[in-house]
């Protein structure tokens, strides 16, 4: 028996059983709901890591889409492990690769930067500005340090393994990046 034509199938007859296309071709379901979870709990952390890291809002919420997008294509992978450290060194190489798209980083230089908040705007936001300040005077491998080390709060170890660097290099950079805060500070107090 022949398989009905196009014109038979439109017109409303029988399909056979064989040549049924299933429903929807692509991820599963709960693959999809399980990294829609974890997008939602880590957003706000890797949003600001993100902004630490740019200093921008817009900037930042482009690299956490970006992370985002990349850590779901890897998602069976990333989900073996930590799936938030899988992020957030995905969110590192993507800024790095920011980087290497421009040849040089774009950030305006520390005299560049409006003056302090007024004093209606309140301390919080007076020291959130200052360290702002103080952490777009260093270089691009000793904000990352410093940010993922303290601000974040990775170990060491966490660090290195999250920016592809020994342990070593993540201790030297840190203590020349408080260094250069604590006379960045020091001087705008």
């Amino acid at each position: 028996m022949a398989e009905p034509g196009p014109q038979a199938q439109a017109a409303g007859a029988p399909v056979p059983p064989s040549s049924t296309i299933p429903a929807r071709a692509g991820p599963a379901p709960d693959r999809d709901a399980e990294f829609s979870a974890f997008a939602l709990s880590a957003q706000a952390e890797l949003g600001r890591t993100a902004w630490l890291l740019t200093g921008d809002v817009h900037a930042a919420a482009e690299l956490v889409q970006t992370a985002l997008v990349r850590t779901y294509t890897a998602w069976p992978r990333a989900r073996e492990g930590d799936p938030l450290a899988y992020a957030r060194r995905t969110l590192a190489n993507a800024r790095i690769d920011t980087w290497r798209r421009r040849r040089r980083e774009v950030l305006a230089a520390p005299d560049e930067l409006p003056q302090r908040a007024g004093a209606d705007e309140g301390a919080v936001v007076e020291q959130r500005d200052e360290l702002v300040r103080a952490l777009a005077a260093l270089s691009p491998q000793q904000r990352r340090v410093v940010v993922l080390r303290y601000l974040v709060g990775l170990s060491e170890r966490e660090v290195a393994d999250d920016l592809g660097v020994s342990a070593g290099t993540v201790k030297t950079q840190a203590s020349r990046g408080l260094h250069k805060l604590r006379a960045s500070l020091g001087e705008l107090s």
